[in-house]
């Protein structure tokens, strides 16, 4: 069964950033635990928001779902520099 959603470009290219976050955040371990938990849970809200938004029959239901996905995306985005300012990753 296929569904409109697997067919969006963003949503593939999310799956793939969640693919990206997950090899590299195995040994984010200590005080880089809660931004690894952090990173796993915004990335994951990216798809399924998209998912979600994609399913929506009113732009304003749509919008309000893409911009969830488009906040967890900065969210991951600054996520990044922290662990950068830390020297890690």
């Amino acid at each position: 069964m296929s569904f409109s959603h697997q067919k969006l470009d963003v949503y593939r290219l999310s799956l793939e950033y969640i693919r990206w976050v997950y090899a590299r955040t195995d040994d984010l371990t200590g005080i880089h635990r809660h931004a690894r938990d952090q990173l796993l849970r915004a990335s994951q809200s990216i798809p399924l928001n998209v998912a979600e938004g994609n399913g929506k029959f009113t732009a304003p239901d749509q919008g309000r779902y893409f911009g969830i996905a488009c906040g967890s995306t900065l969210e991951c985005a600054a996520i990044q520099d922290v662990l950068l300012s830390w020297g890690s990753h």
